[in-house]
């Protein structure tokens, strides 16, 4: 299990996107070698890859509106983006390494 630091709101946030960094790398990493691989495969998973993109930037503000209009603090709203794109990821990873 993974200690998760406390204190300052900042602090746990911080934390949160750089696992979700770490996490995208590695999907990063696992999608290139499909792709490197060729063939019809790699060709479904480069649409699929640019689909998701747009998808997910698409659907961030939906993510975020109960945060934004609730005059949230602004960490209570970068944690939800984050926790918005660490679902997707999070989902590539598990599918990649099937």
């Amino acid at each position: 299990m993974m200690m998760v630091p406390t204190g300052h709101p900042f602090t746990r946030l911080a934390f949160e996107q750089w696992r979700l960094w770490n996490e995208a790398s590695i999907v990063v990493w696992l999608r290139m070698f499909r792709l490197m691989q060729g063939g019809p495969l790699a060709e479904r998973e480069a649409k699929r890859m640019v689909i998701e993109k747009v998808w997910a930037n698409a659907t961030l503000g939906w993510a975020i509106w109960p945060e934004m209009f609730a005059a949230k603090p602004a960490e209570k709203v970068a944690k939800r983006a984050t926790s918005h794109y660490r679902k997707r990821v999070s989902a590539n990873r598990r599918r990649l390494t099937r």
